[in-house]
């Protein structure tokens, strides 16, 4: 397990609640404080499956290619495998709470694209420039994760 519980990575807060090594490696549970106007490009992984609990804002939540907008208080189940994607959307950030079963490859992809901060950060830095694509690529195949390429129609 990592010593710190809450990092930056991309413009986004991740603070986790439980590490899969504090649930007998069954899941993993992360709060996101997202930004308007960022989230998670597509992507699919298989053997980790994926749920979201929006506690506050809005956000477009895109699963095998079909768009949904939720808000606080909805609740999106990703199956294992399936291509998805989402993106805090109006003026204020989003706040999720993230499961993954069971865990070890967000676990892993969000610790090593991030930057650990203080327990007690409310919010993310504000992006200072683009994303390093080539080392998010590099660490998401590294896990097991797959980032669809823009334009590609992968469901």
């Amino acid at each position: 397990m990592t010593a710190s519980r809450t990092y930056d990575a991309m413009g986004i807060l991740f603070r986790f609640h439980a590490f899969p090594a504090e649930t007998m490696d069954k899941f993993c549970l992360v709060e996101a404080v997202v930004p308007p106007g960022l989230g998670a490009p597509p992507n699919h992984h298989a053997g980790e499956t994926e749920a979201f609990y929006v506690l506050e804002g809005e956000i477009a939540f895109t699963l095998s290619g079909e768009t949904q907008r939720v808000q606080a208080g909805a609740f999106v189940s990703v199956p294992d495998g399936a291509v998805h994607s989402f993106q805090a959307v109006g003026l204020e950030p989003a706040r999720l709470l993230i499961i993954n079963a069971p865990g070890h490859m967000h676990e892993a992809f969000f610790t090593r694209t991030g930057s650990p901060v203080a327990d007690t950060t409310a919010a993310p830095k504000p992006l200072a420039g683009p994303p390093d694509v080539a080392r998010i690529l590099a660490v998401a195949a590294d896990v097991g994760m797959v980032i669809v390429p823009p334009g590609d129609t992968v469901q």
